[in-house]
This record gives structure tokens, sequence and C-alpha cells, in this order.
């Protein structure tokens, strides 16, 4: 499928086009012409186009989420087989096939002992669930004095107030505060590769062993760019919580269904948490769900010292949601996805580094699986920082639309540093991400160009 260049100046047609005034959007500035956004009609495989004809890489599926690409047909046929056998029913003292199926089938494929899954409908709740269990786990196990969290500078966990809480990003909490209390932060494995782990164990002391119910880390951190921990820093995580007998959390809402080339991500770093979470990717985006899969101590211990897990969500477990994740599976064993991201993982990798090595404004290329990160100066070339009103100009203005005037939907992010952040749907092969790679090469070009690195 060619890529088309220009975004052009033509109008969509179609009574959605009114709704323009109408439509509140996620995470969108104010000062952006909502009305000039792109209008995303279509896509198949790693690519959609929106409404002028224009087609892009989808470079960040979705949201981190369309694992088995876009058009995918058969998500479509058994959404509308489960909806003519069972549109819907709660898990609420009622259970249905699809999510004892799916809980069965997720129990199989997870690391360890995670055998119970509790299903939600975004990676927020699932977050939120976490804390909840946590909370919970520890009054029924005798240690109700247990409720702290620690989590990580930096990190993005969701938006709830309970996900936000444990938030690492304060500008993103400012317009919600005061937030709820017992939630603690400490170094990332970007600020303090060495010592991120020790941190955790300072920070549980501080706070008192007998007070600390969890702490929550992604595999791979997604805030900030694409932090990729020491190979030995989740060992030393899960040894630590041992010791201090504190519950460790995988928040594997981007990292799981193949983003790291494993099912939960975490598989990749040799530990096996408490619990972990999950979204996105459990149904590739075609239809909302969520979850937190605990280890059998902690389903145990709650079966069996607490009248029931007091939490609820109306629509955790759909029977839609279920029958399209079962089918979202059955695609990435089929077509051996997991294999497929290792085995593209260092060409995707090489590819971003030979195009970072003509780039005197590239700082760093991490990642691994089909996660990664391109982390920018955000300066000239003499080594002058960009004012605010430069940065927005430049980085806001220039570079991210140079991305999409190539033809490339990726996440430009300055939640830390400035880093391009790529995550393209599992199908994409080594064109597409070779492709990926030129088209920022072409967009960094003109930004140096703009900022005084090429004549």
């Amino acid at each position: 499928m060619d890529v088309m260049r220009g975004l052009g100046e033509g109008g969509g047609s179609g009574t959605w086009r009114a709704g323009v005034e109408n439509l509140m959007l996620h995470f969108t500035p104010y000062s952006e012409d909502w009305a000039k956004l792109p209008v995303i009609v279509s896509g198949e495989g790693a690519y959609v186009t929106d409404e002028r004809g224009n087609t892009y890489i989808d470079g960040l599926a979705g949201l981190f989420t369309t694992q088995v690409g876009h058009g995918r047909e058969e998500l479509a046929e058994v959404a509308a087989e489960q909806m003519r056998e069972l549109g819907f029913f709660p898990n609420w003292s009622f259970q249905h096939p699809r999510s004892l199926e799916l809980a069965h089938k997720i129990a199989s494929i997870a690391p360890g002992d995670l055998n119970s899954t509790f299903f939600v409908s975004s990676g927020s709740e699932a977050v939120e669930t976490v804390i909840k269990l946590s909370r919970q786990y520890h009054k029924a196990n005798g240690e109700p004095g247990r409720y702290k969290v620690i989590s990580r500078d930096v990190a993005y966990h969701g938006t709830t107030m309970g996900a936000l809480s444990v938030t690492g990003l304060p500008a993103f909490k400012a317009p919600f505060e005061p937030l709820p209390g017992g939630f603690f932060h400490v170094s990332n494995t970007q600020q303090d590769p060495e010592g991120a782990a020790e941190a955790i164990e300072r920070a549980i002391e501080a706070e008192g062993s007998d007070q600390v119910a969890a702490v929550i880390l992604e595999p791979v951190q997604n805030a900030g760019g694409c932090l990729v921990p020491p190979p030995d820093y989740w060992k030393k995580v899960r040894e630590i919580c041992d010791r201090h007998g504190v519950l460790l959390v995988s928040d594997a809402v981007i990292c799981a269904f193949g983003r790291l080339g494993e099912w939960f991500g975490i598989e990749r770093f040799g530990v096996v948490p408490d619990m972990t979470s999950f979204a996105k990717g459990v149904t590739s985006g075609y239809l909302p769900m969520g979850g937190v899969v605990v280890s059998d101590r902690i389903a145990n211990t709650l079966r069996e010292r607490a009248q029931m897990f007091s939490h609820g969500s109306t629509f955790g477990g759909h029977p839609v949601s279920s029958a399209v994740a079962l089918k979202n599976i059955e695609i990435i064993e089929r077509e051996g996805l997991l294999g497929h991201v290792h085995d593209l993982e260092g060409h995707f990798g090489a590819e971003l580094e030979r195009m970072a090595e003509g780039h005197p404004i590239v700082r760093e290329v991490r990642g691994m699986g089909f996660f990664w990160a391109v982390e920018i100066k955000p300066e000239r070339a003499d080594g002058t920082l960009l004012r605010e009103e430069e940065y927005q100009k430049y980085f806001k203005g220039v570079l991210s639309r140079a991305l999409l005037e190539g033809g490339l939907i990726c996440r430009f992010d300055d939640k830390d540093e400035p880093v391009i952040q790529y995550s393209p749907a599992l199908v994409s092969d080594q064109e597409v991400l070779s492709k990926i790679a030129d088209i920022t090469d072409r967009a960094l070009t003109e930004l140096e160009r703009q900022l005084g690195y090429r004549s």
C-alpha cells in the first residue's frame, strides 16, 4: 500500500462533520484547531486512511493497541456472532461462556501462578482494580495497615483518581488535586540506572514496611520514552518486595499481548509478579476490555478470608469483548506474532539506529520488541536551549507536521525529555519498519535545517 503525502485542503462529507462542534477530544490542547485534525475513516493492516484519502503508517497501533492490525474481518464476524447469541450480561452473581473461556485462556498464557482474572473495561480501571485488590488482600491477610503504593517518577498509569495518584507526572495531576493519599514515587531507571531498584527499598523502609501494600511498575516504562530497565532490575525489585511482604504489580496495559514479543511483557525480565494489569492489546482495540490477572496466593486468600472482592464493573468481561479477545489471541497464536516481534526487533532497532547516525539532534535510540523511542535534544545547533515558544514552534509544529505529512502517525511526547515514540501493529513487516525510519529521517532533516544544524 502506497503512502500518500500531504494533508490537502479538501473537506470531508457526511453528517459526522457537524460533530466537530460537539466532540470533546482526549488530551488534545484547546490551542489546536480541532476542525483541521485528520479524521481517520478506515484501516488495513499497519495503515489507516483519513477522510481526504491520505494513507499513513499507523506507527502507534492506534494507541499501543491494534496488535493484529486494522481491518480484521474475523474480529468483526465473531463480534456479530456473539451479539446474536448474547449481546450482554454482567459478571455480577452470574457467569457466561465467553468470559469463562477467556479467563481460562489467560491463565494458560500468563506467567507462573497468575491464574485468576478480574475483567474491567480499560487500563485505568485495571490499575484502579490493582489498588483495591492490594489493599483488600492485606486486610484479609491480617495486615490492615498496608495501604501505601509505590511507583516511579514520570510513569503514567491512567486517568481515574486512584490510577492518577499512582501516575508520576505532576502536571497531569495538578487540575484534579487534592488526590487520594498514600501514593509515593521513586526514581525511574532512566534517572538512576544503577540505583532505581534500591530506591524502591529505601521508600518502603521510609514509609514503613508494615504500611506498604504494593509496588506498581511497567515492564518497560512508556512515559519518558520506552525506558528499558537494566537486566537485573526486575529481579532485584522482586527480591525487595518479597523481603518486605509487599505485592509486586506489573502494569502491562501497554506491554502485554505481544508488544514486547511476550504475552505479558514481564516474561522478558525473568520474574513473576503477584498481579499484572492489561488492556489495549487484549482485543487489539476492536472493543474495550481490560483486566487484572492475580496469583493463586491472592485469589485463595480472598476466597478463604473475605466475604467477596468488594469491587465491580458493569461491562467487565462483556461477552462480545470476551469473544473478540479470544479470537484476537487465536490470531496472535496462529500467525506466530510473538515470534515475529522477536525476529524483527533487531531490524527495527537497527533501522532507527541507522537513521539516527545522520542526525546530531538525536540523543538516544532505545526500546525493545515493537516498542521504541528516539530521544531528541531540545536545542539549536550551537547548544542553546530552545525557549518555550520556540520549542512549541519547532517540535510541536515543524517536527510533528513533517512526520504526519511524510505519512507516519506516531507520537511526539515530552512528558520528560522530548521523544518520538513508535509502536506499530505486530503484523508490520520489514518494509513498514524501514519506512518508519525513513519518514523520521526526512522529518528530522527538516527540523535540523530550521534549527541551524544544516545549511
